[in-house]
């Protein structure tokens, strides 16, 4: 036997708890074939000496919106600003760019619009834009700004006409708001399902977009270590960006333009009635022929049914049990937050879903919110069974003491991002308060209480970068310097590399394949030039390479990498320090 590919002299960090460490790693038709001495005797058609690098096994994102952070890639970016002046500029700036280059769309996707992306109001000391001044910059030209968070954004006049949302009698929407002044004018913000008045005359996006939209995101994955990730939500709602989302994402791997395995999740109001032996036609919802969760092969699958039971924290719209804390002028007595829908009506849908085959991960963000998830989906797996792939709750951004215990008797898994931190942390602390900062974005004590927890980011929603949430996870530093939320919610390195590795997998129902360097499973990992165990900040370590089914997706091109590109090799990547056999 021949191997395809040999790493020796590497400081290889299994996540295996029955082979914690190896120095050498075999890889054979994308599989691990062995470590050490497993590897005695056996060639290898490449050879690659690591130098001591060091090797864990693939980052797993299992939370990111890859078709929107790939489209945001070729939309105007505004994250850079501090200060609405700056945010104008930058809006004058993407107009005169659009207008001398004779495109008035910005990226080519929804003709006479000028899309944003990359805004939060954390950015401009807590204000929105003035939708004067928006009108001013745009004219006539629509805009549709999104919000970081994904729960808002912010339009002009002329979207809203074409909405036909602009006069004070329209409704809004169930779910959803249109902010307006005392006199009824709007502002310009529009929250949660409000955002779809708008998008529905901008989507749906071409297949050809998404394609080359999934090409930039994963290339930009592979250059951070991530091997896997799970799409959460795709296909409908505001968070979908084609009802054909999944050919796009079918067309990407074919085409070898997609660079990360991907699981997606369809949005739970795609999902129609469907009629079976098992069932009257009215409780089972799904997509046709049947399929449903873990339809699909180890590169492209289909993950849980994606719901929205509330909104955000950042926004105040995430539903909570307490009122969020009035500050800096905004009085929040009163406000608890809203559910997308009423709560029967969610629990119907999901129950539906649930009966053909589907399993659910629950958008639950606020405590009163996880309650009703655990409700549903406990309910559902008692009357249907369990799943194979696990029931989730992304995000269970605050969950009370007692909600621990039965998040590990419905054992459903969660996935709250420690990316948020940073830019977030300071004013979720002010929204929050000091009784109930502890239940926030739990980390340690999910994994005390035997919850399974998932690394993720919710890209582009926050930063994405593998090692700088790893961090996050072990220091919870905000902007200010403070540690946010529960001191004692840190996790160590190690917890830290596992909720990236074997949590992530455990939550995506793929731990019998990848999470571990584990002889058998995908040939999945990352190179990296320090161990993330002892390093002094793994936010700072040097990702060198990533390798899908023993393919490289990424070399550094850094001259003293072990693994670094060759730049005269014309077919896949080799590499400089490969001896070939």
């Amino acid at each position: 036997m021949k191997l395809d590919l040999l790493l020796r002299n590497a400081d290889i960090i299994t996540m295996d708890e029955r082979r914690p460490r190896a120095t050498s790693l075999g890889v054979w038709q994308g599989r691990i074939v062995g470590l050490d001495d497993d590897l005695d005797g056996l060639e290898a058609a490449e050879v690659l000496d690591l130098a001591g690098a060091t090797v864990t096994p693939g980052f797993i994102d299992a939370h990111c919106h890859t078709t929107w952070f790939g489209l945001g890639l070729g939309e105007l970016d505004v994250s850079g600003a501090r200060g609405l002046n700056q945010l104008y500029a930058l809006l004058e700036a993407g107009m005169a760019a659009d207008a001398a280059a004779g495109d008035g769309d910005g990226d080519g996707q929804a003709p006479g619009w000028l899309l944003a992306t990359g805004f939060s109001q954390t950015q401009h000391g807590g204000e929105f834009p003035d939708i004067t001044v928006l009108d001013r910059i745009t004219g006539s030209r629509p805009l549709f700004m999104r919000h970081n968070s994904g729960h808002m954004a912010v339009v002009n006049t002329a979207a809203l006409r074409l909405a036909d949302a602009e006069p004070a009698s329209f409704p809004d929407p169930d779910g959803g708001v249109i902010v307006r002044d005392a006199g009824g004018r709007p502002t310009g913000l529009v929250q949660e399902t409000a955002q779809q008045l708008i998008q529905q005359l901008i989507l749906p996006y071409s297949t050809e977009a998404i394609e080359e939209a999934l090409d930039r995101a994963t290339r930009h994955y592979a250059a951070e270590g991530i091997t896997s990730f799970t799409e959460a939500g795709i296909g409908g709602g505001w968070i979908g960006h084609s009802p054909v989302e999944l050919a796009a994402y079918q067309r990407a791997a074919s085409a070898g333009r997609l660079h990360a395995r991907a699981q997606l999740m369809p949005v739970l109001d795609v999902l129609h009635p469907l009629g079976g032996p098992h069932a009257p036609e009215t409780a089972r919802a799904g997509l046709d022929l049947g399929i449903a969760s873990g339809f699909g092969d180890d590169f492209l699958s289909l993950g849980p049914a994606k719901v929205f039971l509330d909104g955000s924290l950042l926004g105040e719209t995430a539903a909570v049990s307490q009122d969020y804390c009035s500050h800096g002028g905004t009085d929040n007595t009163g406000n608890t937050g809203y559910f997308q829908a009423e709560p029967e009506a969610l629990r119907t849908k999901i129950e539906a879903a649930y009966a053909a085959g589907w399993s659910i991960a629950a958008h639950a963000i606020g405590d009163r919110a996880v309650d009703l998830a655990i409700d549903i989906i406990a309910s559902c797996a008692a009357k249907y069974g369990p799943r194979t792939v696990p029931n989730r709750i992304e995000h269970a951004s605050m969950t009370r003491p007692e909600q621990l215990q039965r998040l590990a008797a419905a054992d459903i898994a969660v996935t709250p991002q420690a990316s948020f931190f940073s830019d977030g942390g300071d004013g979720m602390t002010l929204s929050l308060g000091p009784e109930r900062l502890g239940w926030a974005y739990r980390a340690a004590s999910f994994l005390a209480g035997g919850v399974t927890l998932a690394g993720s980011s919710d890209r582009p929603v926050a930063d994405g970068n593998v090692l700088r949430g790893m961090q996050a996870f072990v220091d919870r530093r905000t902007a200010s310097g403070a540690i946010f939320g529960n001191p004692d919610e840190r996790l160590s390195p190690l917890q830290a590399l596992g909720a990236y590795t074997t949590g992530a997998a455990a939550a995506t129902g793929t731990s019998g394949v990848k999470g571990s360097l584990t002889a058998g499973k995908l040939a999945d990992f990352t190179v990296l030039s320090g161990s993330p165990l002892t390093a002094d900040s793994i936010a700072e370590l040097e990702v060198l390479a990533t390798a899908v089914g023993g393919n490289f997706t990424f070399r550094s091109p850094g001259p003293t990498s072990p693994v670094a590109a060759d730049s005269a090799a014309t077919g896949p990547l080799f590499s400089a320090a490969t001896n070939r056999s």
